[in-house]
């Protein structure tokens, strides 16, 4: 039986995870409208990555669809999974061309973070980790 405490997240927490979200998703967004524009330096990081200049635009569609899943609460769970998708083709991109760990490879590792310890800090998650219901004998 579900009650008001079971459901009930703080003031504190529901702010912390406000601003947890908010960070990825402002970085992310950013990124995206660099990429849908075609500025010189995505479509320049993007070759050097390995990747044809034309697939700029595709990436950064892909990756705005994802944050906008994220960012509607409905979907956030759906978003989360996208963007980390999404974040480990980063991560196996920068291992590829051997770039360096802390501030490359593990970028990637600490934005998903951030993207799931605001669903956790908000109780989404909640279901996922939750024992399932005693039986009661007959």
């Amino acid at each position: 039986m579900n009650t008001n405490a079971d459901n009930f997240v703080s003031n504190k927490r529901i702010w912390t995870s406000r601003v947890l979200a908010g960070l990825p998703v402002a970085f992310l967004t950013l990124d995206a409208v660099i990429k849908l524009a075609r500025l010189a330096p995505a479509v320049t990081g993007t070759v050097q990555l390995g990747y044809q200049p034309g697939v700029v635009f595709g990436i950064g569609l892909v990756e705005l669809i994802c944050v906008l899943a994220y960012a509607i609460p409905r979907t956030a769970v759906v978003g989360a999974v996208l963007l980390t998708g999404y974040l480990g083709g980063a991560v196996a991109t920068h291992v590829r061309v051997g770039d360096p760990l802390a501030t490359h490879i593990l970028t990637p590792f600490y934005v998903a973070a951030m993207i799931w310890g605001a669903l956790l800090l908000r109780g989404r998650l909640r279901g996922l980790f939750a024992a399932p219901p005693a039986r009661q004998a007959a």
